[in-house]
């Protein structure tokens, strides 16, 4: 039996699944490794970036492209501002307490998947793709929106990097996480950065979920496995690490699309949570954490 296409095949649909899992992780992990927040409700931001890109495909009129590139960029808007709307009622009211924004943000997420479920219902909602082209292979035709996904998520990591190494932005954000209490004596308004930080994290996983939501259908309970999956990647990457992060994701990616090809969908979960019980054993910090993990 030839191997090759298989093999093909499972390094193109673990990049797919790494490229989404690398924006939704990053989000959560900048947020933490600013703001030492623990987001229990990241994956409700990219359902409802999700449901958004629905709405957006379903009423605006015109070819499916239209909808989609609406959904592009009103998604993580208005997931944006629904974050900076949380962070200002809830998590700058506690003052952003360890164990205080662990409680909240698991109040959120229910809030926010009831309040989806009342409004947008229990179905399950598909969103036609922006172009249906295929790119023929010697073994198999492919999807070429698949591609776009790799590429889109490849851009807005760089875009983000360069945001954090290169722009006065950036060095504000690695200013007050690398010490609060100075920074706000150089006069930055932490809690300004705060709030812009935790709604960048959410804009992050709205887009993957704008990314994902052709390929599976839309429903209000699509945010668990994203967030799960997330919490994995910055574990194993090092919490806080943006470089671990990226790296976790490509591999717990390809690692997944190989095993779910080859074997089955459950024993690369399988793996995944050995994975992290086995970097938890032996390397706490994560792959790329500690002393120097920086955002």
């Amino acid at each position: 039996m030839d191997i090759a296409p298989y093999l093909l095949l499972a390094t193109l649909e673990g990049l797919v699944q790494a490229s989404v899992l690398m924006l939704t992780a990053l989000g959560l992990s900048l947020v933490f490794g600013v703001m030492r927040v623990v987001n229990v409700a990241h994956g409700e931001f990219f359902m409802v970036g999700a449901l958004v890109a629905w709405l957006c495909g379903a009423y605006i009129p015109g070819p499916p492209a239209i909808g989609f590139v609406a959904g592009l960029i009103v998604a993580p808007l208005f997931v944006g501002l629904l974050a900076w709307l949380a962070d200002w009622a809830v998590l700058k009211r506690i003052n952003y307490n360890p164990e205080g924004t662990i409680v909240s943000t698991i109040g959120m997420l229910y809030i926010i998947q009831q309040f989806a479920l009342l409004t947008y219902g229990p179905d399950a909602r598909a969103v036609d793709a922006p172009f249906y082209h295929i790119i023929r292979t010697p073994w198999f035709g492919y999807s070429s929106y698949k591609l776009f996904i790799i590429v889109v998520a490849i851009a807005l990591v760089a875009g983000l990097w360069f945001m954090l190494r290169r722009s006065k932005v950036g060095l504000i954000m690695r200013a007050t996480q690398f010490d609060k209490e100075t920074a706000q004596n150089f006069g930055i308004p932490v809690d300004k950065v705060y709030s812009i930080v935790f709604a960048i994290g959410a804009m992050l996983a709205a887009i993957g979920g704008v990314l994902v939501v052709p390929n599976q259908q839309a429903h209000y309970l699509m945010g668990t496995d994203p967030l799960l999956l997330s919490f994995v990647v910055v574990i194993v990457g090092g919490l806080g690490s943006i470089p671990g992060t990226i790296v976790a994701a490509v591999l717990i990616g390809l690692s997944d699309g190989l095993l779910s090809v080859f074997f089955s969908p459950t024993l690369a979960k399988i793996v995944s949570t050995l994975l992290v019980a086995v970097v938890l054993v032996f390397k706490p910090q994560g792959l790329f954490g500690g002393k120097g993990a920086r955002a």
